[in-house]
């Protein structure tokens, strides 16, 4: 029997509070990355072994938190315990289906999953995809996140698939200058980027998607996908043209998770040797269940999940 390609997705798992009835609040478990991996382990369904990185405490709610990604049927052993350190958390606000979000993750474990290079060079050097994003970049101290960079140049070199979502957040960030820099270099870093518009252009000044994508592909990765609210998602790679796609228009109920589901989809159908348009689409659907429900991790319907394969 064949054994299963590898992916890892590295960053940052946080307590979330979504809005319930009646003025409560539910609580669950997120994050930009590990939302992308709990997605990518329903559509691979065993295929690929998909492994998730990060830093807890050992706290009631880091335990918890260790046992929900165990059960979502992600590989977990490496995830390094901290003590004297928690889990972050935030709360989703909603307004017409749109997210705002509020923080508190000053003392998030998270942010020392890169303070120990033997682990992560262990993990990377197990991969086959490596999947990274611009918050696990901004919850980290400049000296770890130099060393996460480091090993993930190696890793590109070394002929392992390397893919980054910028996931833009000013907040987390000493001042602008520094996040575009770091962003940049990780890009750089990286076969395929898959950016969100508004954010690079409220960032980077980019006049349109398309200026967005060819930013990026100048500074060294190998293919981009923009994606773009309700607006038309533009595709770019060295070897090919622009390529545009259509969006679907549906009303959303909450927009938390977007993002990071139809990243899930696309790498996937990458993953899977799927033609870019059949990428896209299914991209598209995941992204459109999920923005149909409360919080960032929904289940999958069998409408979704049968259309990837």
């Amino acid at each position: 029997m064949k054994t299963p390609n590898k992916v890892v997705c590295i960053g940052e798992c946080m307590v979330e509070l979504y809005p319930a009835e009646k003025g409560l609040w539910q609580q669950g478990f997120a994050g930009d990355t590990m939302n992308t991996a709990w997605y990518l382990r329903q559509l691979f369904d065993g295929t690929w072994d998909v492994e998730y990185f990060t830093a807890l405490g050992q706290d009631r709610l880091s335990d918890e938190m260790h046992a929900f990604l165990q059960r979502a049927g992600l590989a977990v052993d490496h995830i390094v315990r901290i003590a004297d350190r928690q889990p972050g958390l935030y709360a989703i606000h909603l307004q017409d289906g749109e997210r705002s979000f509020s923080y508190w993750r000053e003392n998030s474990a998270a942010r020392l999953l890169a303070d120990d290079p033997d682990i992560l060079q262990q993990i990377m050097t197990e991969q086959d995809v490596i999947y990274f994003s611009g918050i696990t970049l901004a919850i980290l101290p400049p000296k770890d996140r130099d060393t996460l960079l480091r090993l993930i140049g190696n890793a590109r070199k070394n002929g392992q698939q390397v893919i980054f979502d910028p996931n833009l957040r000013p907040k987390l960030w000493k001042t602008q200058n520094e996040m575009c820099e770091a962003i940049e270099r990780a890009a750089a870093l990286s076969n395929l980027v898959m950016p969100s518009f508004s954010d690079e252009q409220d960032a980077f000044g980019d006049p349109s998607p398309s200026d967005t994508a060819h930013r990026y592909l100048t500074l060294g990765c190998e293919e981009v996908v923009v994606k773009n609210a309700d607006a038309e998602i533009i595709h770019r790679a060295l070897e090919s043209a622009e390529t545009r796609f259509a969006p679907k228009k549906i009303k959303p109920i909450d927009t938390t998770g977007a993002g990071d589901s139809f990243n899930a989809g696309f790498i996937y159908a990458k993953c899977s040797g799927k033609s870019l348009d059949d990428a896209i689409s299914l991209a598209q659907n995941l992204a459109g269940h999920v923005i149909q429900k409360r919080g960032a991790i929904v289940e999958l319907p069998k409408l979704v999940t049968a259309k990837r394969s």
